[in-house]
């Protein structure tokens, strides 16, 4: 069976700087089956769900469904549900939880203060072992339930804190997975590399190998992010931080939409400038372009065909530290 996540796989579509984007992490309990857009196509009331659609936008808060791996029972009537906020920052990541029971209560959160990172107190610290969600929202991409709900599944057995989730972007990449705190996204992930991800997260640190990236970051920085890291050999989540994302070169539409697009970056491909800090002092400016190459591969599946758009690293400049020469990556490589 030919699937969108076999082309990406086949094609070795790099997965750098393709995390869901998102600050701050708003993961509600929901049992029983998930819609394309879960938030309204669920046994969550869809009146509360197109309500925090509207109050979570532009404030860097990402809402999304959650449920314990295994069958997924009708369960309207629940007495209790669990409800998680996760912030990502670099220096300031936290996991707040509570139980409810009416999930309208939600919509009374500041979302303002919580992307910004600012949970005031609220409800009662995280202290278990790190949040994993693994994408398995069939109804959204087949590859999410074929490989997500397997890999969900052994985790939970192993004694993993893991959940179902409904969209953390990325169907191709399934299965797909979020870690909390921290917030580093992985793509075609085994349970190995996922166990891994766990013990490293246990200890501060990330796992780099099938690394999508940071989702407190936008995604030019994401690749930046990982590329310094394996410049630098540097595995602890919060020893880099990115100061600013600088847009270089804007996209722009094509006058021949039909048009091709190459291997190398075209007039219009879009770029960035990245900053990055170290704890220890060191600054880097990343070159960060956009570049469409490669096989034609859909992005979900059934989605027509098309060369993916992948964040290539052209250079890193070290501005501060041991040397201020730039430091072109061979052959322009992208990071996966």
């Amino acid at each position: 069976m030919s699937t969108c996540a076999t082309a990406s796989r086949d094609s070795a579509e790099p997965v750098a700087g393709t995390a869901a984007t998102a600050r701050t992490w708003l993961l509600i309990e929901q049992t029983g089956p998930w819609g394309a857009n879960a938030l309204t196509e669920s046994h969550l009331d869809p009146h509360i769900g197109k309500a925090l659609e509207a109050v979570a936008e532009g404030t860097d808060v990402r809402v999304a469904l959650i449920r314990r791996p295994g069958r997924h029972a009708d369960c309207h009537g629940a007495p209790e549900r669990r409800l998680f906020l996760a912030h990502t920052a670099p220096g300031r990541s936290w996991i707040r939880t509570t139980t409810f029971t009416d999930p309208r209560a939600a919509l009374g959160l500041d979302f303002s203060a919580l992307g910004a990172g600012n949970h005031g107190g609220l409800w009662e610290p995280y202290t278990g072992d790190p949040l994993v969600l693994v994408c398995t929202n069939g109804k959204r991409d087949r590859c999410c339930a074929l490989l997500g709900r397997p890999l969900a599944a052994e985790l939970a057995i192993s004694g993993s804190e893991a959940w179902e989730v409904t969209h953390i972007g990325g169907h191709r990449f399934s299965p797909t997975l979020i870690v909390l705190p921290y917030g580093y996204a992985y793509g075609r992930a085994s349970a190995h590399l996922v166990k891994d991800a766990i013990e490293a997260a246990r200890d501060g640190r990330i796992t780099p190998d099938h690394c999508r990236g940071r989702s407190a970051w936008d995604r030019p920085a994401q690749a930046a992010d990982l590329a310094v890291r394996e410049l630098i050999r540097e595995d602890r989540a919060d020893a880099l931080d990115v100061v600013r994302t600088d847009t270089m070169r804007p996209e722009t539409p094509r006058a021949d939409e039909s048009a091709p697009i190459g291997g190398l970056p075209t007039g219009n491909s879009p770029s960035w400038k990245v900053f990055l800090t170290h704890t220890d002092g060191r600054t880097w400016h990343v070159t960060v372009e956009q570049w469409a190459d490669g096989a034609s591969t859909p992005a979900s599946c059934g989605a027509p065909l098309g060369p993916p758009a992948r964040m290539t690293v052209t250079s890193i400049s070290t501005v501060s530290g041991a040397s201020s020469a730039l430091r072109p990556l061979v052959g322009a490589r992208p990071l996966a």
